[in-house]
């Protein structure tokens, strides 16, 4: 089964929003709820028994949650992951939670990739399950990428844009991604300015920064370049890498930028008033390009004769 399929219900376009987050001072209903004393104690250290117990859950009951981190997937790094758990069994859990709109269903937190993995060699998924809200969601999966694999740039700055949108204010998505209000501010300069299908064809570019991401906005803005245009251009550069899509988009957009700018040919005319060559400049380069259809032999009597007219136009000075 082609990885793409695979993939179907834990990213891409089957990943819903979470609802907006709850104000600090809302109390979520859905949270359990423990009586005082002894009867209290002995019902959140049942609580926390079950929070820490492992259950066994077939991975086509799991579905997406929070938002999309990973922009792309490594095929070789799949395949590997899955042959050491074919060989040695899931030896880490994945952390799910109920799924809050479908009863006996449950939504990942974090573990993706082993959930797809023991789906391709139809096992069930260790699993730890957690009673957890949007907010607790996004921050654990947050925490989770941030201690194994850290996103890249243009990876977090559209983990970002996602949970603006989901509503969320900045203070949550620091706590979600470890960081400050300046650095999302930074991220979001940029999600903000790229469509995210341009982002999707370009992937993760885990060696492209900030600047070179800014870089390539300023050049789709000033050329207001369409985004499916931009994607098909992604697509014909046929690249391995999404850091080599990167460049591909960041020159295609800058070259373009360039050509836009760039004067257009002068059109030189003949006493009959028919174009006879084209002069453009460019870099303290001039070139002129001759019709050679017209008029025959006069682009060689001109190489000939260049030496006598600059001659004569340096005894003008």
């Amino acid at each position: 089964m082609a990885r793409k399929n695979l993939l179907s219900g834990l990213m891409g376009d089957a990943v819903q929003p979470p609802s907006p987050a709850p104000s600090v001072s809302t109390i979520d209903p859905d949270r359990p709820r423990y009586a005082k004393g002894a009867i209290g104690a002995i019902s959140r250290s049942v609580a926390d028994l079950q929070a820490r117990a492992l259950a066994e859950i077939d991975p086509d009951l799991i579905d997406a949650g929070g938002v999309q981190d990973r922009l792309e997937t490594d095929d070789a790094e799949d395949a590997a992951l899955r042959a050491s758990i074919a060989e040695y069994g899931q030896q880490v859990p994945v952390l799910v939670r109920p799924h809050p709109a479908a009863e006996g269903r449950y939504q990942i937190v974090y573990g993706r990739r082993r959930v797809l993995a023991l789906r391709d060699l139809g096992l069930p998924v260790k699993a730890l399950v957690r009673a957890l809200d949007d907010r607790d969601l996004l921050i654990a999966q947050g925490q989770e990428n941030t201690a194994r694999r850290d996103l890249s740039f243009i990876e977090k700055a559209s983990f970002a844009r996602q949970m603006v949108e989901a509503g969320y204010d900045r203070t949550i998505i620091g706590d979600t991604l470890t960081m400050d209000k300046t650095l999302i501010s930074r991220l979001l300069s940029v999600a903000d300015r790229i469509a995210p299908e341009i982002i999707a064809a370009i992937g993760a570019a885990p060696s492209v920064g900030r600047d070179r991401w800014l870089a390539l906005a300023e050049a789709i803005e000033s050329e207001e370049r369409d985004a499916q245009e931009m994607i098909a251009m992604i697509n014909l550069a046929d690249a391995r890498t999404s850091d080599a899509r990167f460049e591909a988009a960041i020159a295609y957009a800058k070259g373009a930028k360039a050509r836009r700018d760039r004067p257009a040919p002068q059109v030189i005319q003949s006493v009959n008033g028919v174009a006879l060559a084209e002069a453009e400049r460019r870099g303290g380069r001039l070139t002129i390009r001759m019709e050679k259809r017209l008029d025959r032999g006069f682009e060689d009597w001109l190489l000939q004769e260049l030496p006598a007219l600059h001659r004569k136009w340096s005894e003008g000075q």
